[in-house]
């Protein structure tokens, strides 16, 4: 079974839509910490963070975020957030409070403490070198981005998440999951066929503006399409 990681911005509806999302088939969610500068980020994103920061989402808010999501799921969270985030509250307090409100690890992107433990992204342009130490130090499986780029919704999967996905499999045996421009159920078979999971943010995220009703539909049509394509692999293997 291929890993299904949706993500969310944090607000004041993350828990009940976090629960639609599992209830969809989301075997990890992912929520961002907003920032008012998320480089990393395209328009979709930038803007469900200019949202939450008017909502009050700051750092604190956002960890109680996590907690009351912690609650009412019981699948692996995520919290995604920027550097300087955590430089203002303070790496090692950072840590230790989301670990505390229930996270399974974080994701952050260059520029963070190295010794911080969190899953690590790697990229097409990422020298052999970095994918090796990125495999060392992260924390649990390691985050493909399958394009050079913003998130966000693109026609079609990335043609350099084979080639990363292969450099990567030399280097490591732990799962790869591919993100970034991944928004369609076809998109999120294909990369499937590759990596052992897929996540999906930016489409998720706008779906997630139409409740959580429409959000679990989303993400079950997800889950449909890597189960099947999945199935129909092993019955393709001798």
């Amino acid at each position: 079974m291929k890993t299904l990681v949706v993500y969310l911005m944090a607000g004041r509806d993350t828990p009940e839509l976090a629960e639609a999302a599992v209830a969809g088939g989301a075997d990890v969610v992912e929520i961002g910490f907003p920032f008012s500068d998320p480089l990393a980020d395209g328009p979709v994103i930038r803007r469900a963070a200019e949202r939450a920061l008017a909502q009050g989402m700051r750092t604190r808010a956002c960890l109680d975020c996590l907690e009351q999501t912690r609650e009412r799921v019981g699948v692996p969270l995520i919290p995604m957030t920027y550097a300087s985030l955590l430089e203002a509250y303070g790496y090692e307090r950072f840590a230790a409070d989301a670990r505390s409100a229930g996270a399974e690890s974080m994701i952050v992107p260059a520029g963070a403490m190295p010794e911080l433990r969190r899953v690590q992204l790697v990229a097409p342009t990422s020298t052999d070198e970095r994918l090796r130490l990125a495999a060392e130090h992260t924390e649990g499986w390691l985050y493909l981005v399958t394009l050079t780029g913003t998130t966000g919704a693109r026609e079609r999967l990335s043609p350099a998440l084979a080639g990363l996905v292969a450099r990567a499999r030399q280097l490591t045996s732990l799962p790869l999951y591919a993100g970034f421009g991944i928004s369609t159920p076809e998109q999120a078979a294909q990369a499937a066929e590759l990596a052992d999971g897929v996540v999906v943010g930016s489409r998720a995220v706008e779906v997630a503006e139409d409740g959580p009703d429409a959000l679990r539909e989303y993400v079950a049509s997800l889950r449909a399409a890597l189960g099947d394509r999945a199935e129909a692999l092993a019955q393709s293997q001798p």
